[in-house]
């Protein structure tokens, strides 16, 4: 009964021991052998060399690691940070920003590189989390409050959100960690740890309640901007509406005037016109009318009393008017101008 109970432990052992002997690589991870804790291989899943299935010294000589090589994400705490002012020179309003960090192992050399200085996954967010969140509050205090709440299109905040990110990552600052030398944030996570961190993004943004009333205020400061932004351009566009429209009405009138000048000069000319051709028709009749005229305009206004004697020559054409000459009547209208040739005149009773 021993010898069985023995002989069936060994089998299971062997099992065991040729269960430990082979692993297998997935296209998603990195798999990191170490023997007696000392590194031998590491492997990368999306190689095809490397991928499938792998043997290795069974346990305790030889333990293998997996390491998961994509995208991953851990949140910041929360913190209350300060901004600037619109001129940057004093402290203006605190926000409560959350943010979080976007961070894979950056290839296969620096996958031992993370195992000896962060160990597992879950201790990122420990060792580099204080470390992004000293630089978002570096960053964000030198921001004024309006580049982190606005009223500007999606595109506009996007734009700047990627300029932000852009900043904390690539931003040079002195560590100490390295003896004083000055390196981004970047760097220093794939030098020091292996990792890569691909993004940092703000999640959210809180105000405290002391300073929502001040929050609310710069927002309607901006809506009335707007809006008179809006009526400066309504009251320009009415302004050029009305210029044109006088403009319009002066050219009319002008025009107008214009017209009417040549019409009472054509009108004008054409009476002339006429009286002379009536006058060379009989021109003593005609200076008979003609006098006839100025008698009933001297005489017509009732106010008027003159005291003249019969001799004067004032009444001569009323005791001796012109005998009526033979004359020709005046020729017809051609295409609506009176035209005529030299007059013939005659006299006698």
């Amino acid at each position: 009964m021993r010898k069985k109970l023995f002989i069936t432990g060994l089998a299971v052992l062997g099992l065991c021991l040729l269960a430990s002997a082979y692993f297998t690589v997935d296209r998603s991870e990195f798999v990191y052998v170490t023997q007696f804790g000392k590194p031998v291989a590491t492997y990368d899943g999306t190689l095809p060399a490397e991928a499938g299935l792998h043997f290795k010294i069974p346990w305790p000589v030889q333990s293998v690691q997996r390491l998961d090589r994509r995208l991953q994400v851990f949140d910041l705490p929360s913190a209350e940070l300060l901004t600037r002012d619109p001129n940057l020179k004093t402290i203006d309003k605190p926000l409560t920003i959350s943010a979080y960090a976007c961070w894979r192992i950056a290839d296969k050399a620096g996958v031992d590189q993370f195992v000896r200085a962060i160990g597992t996954p879950d201790r990122v967010e420990t060792i580099l989390g204080q470390e992004i969140s000293s630089r978002i509050g570096a960053e964000i205090g030198n921001m004024k409050l309006e580049d982190l709440i606005s009223i500007a299109p999606a595109p506009q905040v996007e734009e700047r959100m990627q300029k932000l990110s852009q900043r904390l990552l690539d931003q040079i600052k002195t560590d100490e960690d390295s003896g004083g030398e000055r390196v981004s944030l970047r760097d220093k996570a794939r030098s020091a740890y292996g990792v890569e961190l691909v993004d940092i993004r703000l999640r959210r943004f809180n105000y405290p309640a002391q300073v929502r009333d001040a929050i609310f205020d710069r927002i309607r400061s901006e809506r009335n901007r707007k809006v008179a932004d809006y009526q400066n351009e309504g009251l320009k566009k009415s302004r050029e509406i009305l210029s044109q429209a006088e403009y319009q009405e002066r050219t009319l009138l002008a025009d107008a005037r214009a017209r009417e000048q040549r019409l009472k000069g054509q009108a004008e000319a054409d009476a002339d016109r006429i009286r002379n051709l009536a006058q060379s028709q009989d021109v003593a009749f005609y200076t008979f009318l003609k006098k006839l005229a100025e008698y009933e305009r001297i005489l017509g206004d009732n106010k008027t009393v003159l005291l003249m004697s019969s001799n004067r020559d004032l009444f001569d054409l009323l005791f001796k008017p012109p005998p009526p000459g033979t004359s020709k009547p005046l020729p017809k209208p051609e295409n609506g101008r009176i035209t005529s040739n030299k007059p013939e005149t005659g006299g006698g009773p």
